[in-house]
């Protein structure tokens, strides 16, 4: 029996909502009748992310990050509007072990923050790389992110920096 097109789409619907599809490929469904985008993340050695899809990154600290500092009690985030390039720092975490800048991991002007982090930001603790995004950032030059790591590479990272 064949799958229609309508179908398919509703199943790759379902596993994004289920979480079943990959983090660094997730697979997003612009609507039934439509085609199918796909948002890619990517890691910095210092440890941002940033979730392309399309022209727009959604920007944050992993994790690894959130783990390593602590319990967060503030963060400090750009205004709308605000350009930076890449490796400049946007914001910066404070938690009860220490404080630290946040870099852009691509170059962009920012077109949302995320306004709950300054009345919650111990989200950041429960949602790194989830709800407790940072920034969305209108990318000025995509192809910053071939420098970038892949999930893989970054998990590698990770495991090398925690020996």
């Amino acid at each position: 029996m064949a799958t229609s097109a309508c179908m398919r789409s509703m199943m790759a619907g379902r596993a994004f909502a289920m979480g079943t599809l990959r983090p660094s490929t997730q697979k997003i469904v612009a609507s039934k009748f439509t085609s199918t985008r796909f948002a890619s993340t990517y890691f910095t050695p210092a440890h941002e992310y940033v979730t392309v899809d399309g022209n727009i990154g959604t920007c944050g600290i992993t994790d690894f990050a959130q783990s390593a500092l602590g319990d967060i009690v503030y963060v400090d985030l750009p205004e709308v509007g605000d350009e930076f390039e890449k490796g400049d720092s946007f914001g910066s975490v404070e938690s009860v072990k220490a404080a630290s800048d946040v870099y852009a991991p691509v170059s962009g002007t920012v077109v949302e923050v995320n306004e709950t982090l300054s009345d919650e930001p111990e989200t950041v603790n429960a949602k790194a790389e989830t709800d407790a995004w940072f920034i969305k950032i209108e990318l000025s030059s995509p192809d910053e992110t071939g420098d970038l790591m892949g999930a893989d590479a970054y998990k590698a990272h990770c495991e090398a920096e925690e020996s």
